[in-house]
């Protein structure tokens, strides 16, 4: 998919929270600020976007987030446990009504019989009522498309959550 997809959904998705009155918060991994980078670039996305962390190892995780080291040890960081406590992380430690995290194995290396290498881990936190959902994808491809899937099904998310939400206050 092209850029253009990734202006399309940014823009989408800065539209829907304006309406809303909601910010955003994101959580990155193996994407390294690539969604941050994605909404940024949408002129007024200050009146949407509130703050992005990226948080490339496990230390990162817990510092900046507050992911258990037994969730770490339990789990690992590619794990929708991971990815949970990541957007949960990022709804705390922000302003933020919504937060979306992103953790996986881009590849080319580092995946495994149970993780191979296009496994990605989601996460998407409401503020107002506290519900968190999480989910695990897998993507083919190479590193760079490992990662553009993951910002675009990231983004989506967030959409979809959006449409089905109640208004603010309903």
């Amino acid at each position: 998919m092209s850029s253009d997809t990734l202006t399309t959904l940014a823009t989408l998705v800065g539209a829907r929270l304006k309406a809303r009155g909601e910010m955003l918060a994101t959580a990155e991994s193996c994407t390294g600020g690539w969604v941050a980078q994605s909404v940024t670039a949408i002129a007024g996305s200050s009146e949407w976007y509130e703050r992005g962390f990226v948080t490339y190892t496990d230390a990162a995780k817990q510092e900046m987030l507050g992911v258990s080291s037994d969730t770490l040890a339990r789990h690992g960081s590619v794990s929708e446990q991971a990815a949970g406590e990541m957007a949960s992380g990022a709804l705390e430690r922000s302003h933020a009504g919504f937060a979306l995290s992103i953790t996986g194995v881009a590849g080319p290396t580092g995946g495994s019989r149970a993780k191979p290498v296009g496994t990605v881990c989601f996460g998407w936190a409401r503020g107002t009522d506290g519900a968190l959902r999480v989910q695990t994808r897998r993507f083919d491809g190479d590193r760079e498309a490992v990662r553009r899937q993951s910002v675009i099904h990231a983004l989506q998310g967030v959409i979809e959550w959006l449409d089905a939400a109640l208004p603010p206050g309903g």
